[in-house]
């Protein structure tokens, strides 16, 4: 795959929403993921917004607080719990879309035309998630037909998103570049990440 291409490919504007999951704890990392410094952007969640406005007619951040150093459509959690599911169910709730395209704010690597494949993929499921050598579960297109089985899973204080995609019609893309789904959980996630951007530019 040719990575300059790749990244920065022209698409068209996506009627689908784009949400940037931003609410995580980021216990691992021992500091807000979304306000780390990226490539040309004060943060995480900037680079991530800024590069992906262009393809997209709606772009949200979701996340508990406003933190952020510029100006975005905001979807405010109003749980206190640290959820996947939670952050999932908050931004379905709040859209009336009949179908978001998820993308957690430190995946700062994921190109548009992968994104564009996981919607053209997503047409007939009701969910659409990316695989490497793992599953990505927060990278790809939920409908939110999904709402009352994710009501009830919480009704029943089960988080696992494994679990939901296992519930609904969920339709699994597999991708070849692990790199481009790295997800920055670790220090050393965000060194290797920020090496890998300068081949991607």
């Amino acid at each position: 795959m040719n990575e300059k291409n790749s990244f920065f490919i022209q698409g068209s504007l996506h009627e689908m929403p784009l949400v940037i999951l931003c609410g995580g704890k980021s216990s691992r990392m021992k500091e807000d993921k979304a306000l780390l410094p990226f490539s040309n952007a004060s943060s995480l969640a900037k680079y991530q917004y800024k590069r992906l406005f262009p393809y997209f007619q709606n772009i949200c951040l979701s996340s508990k607080t406003n933190k952020f150093d510029f100006d975005c459509e905001l979807l405010l959690e109003k749980s206190d719990i640290y959820s996947p599911l939670i952050a999932l169910q908050s931004v379905l709730e709040q859209l009336e879309a009949p179908k978001v395209f998820i993308l957690s704010v430190d995946t700062p690597l994921v190109t548009i035309s992968s994104i564009n494949k996981l919607i053209e993929e997503s047409k007939l499921f009701d969910i659409c998630v990316a695989q490497t050598q793992r599953l990505h579960s927060l990278t790809g297109v939920f409908s939110k037909s999904i709402l009352p089985v994710i009501n009830k899973m919480l009704d029943d204080d089960m988080h696992k998103i494994g679990y939901l995609l296992k519930s609904v019609n969920t339709k699994i893309v597999d991708f070849k570049n692990d790199d481009e789904f790295i997800n920055l959980n670790h220090q050393e996630d965000y060194a290797r990440a920020k090496e890998l951007i300068k081949s991607f530019s």
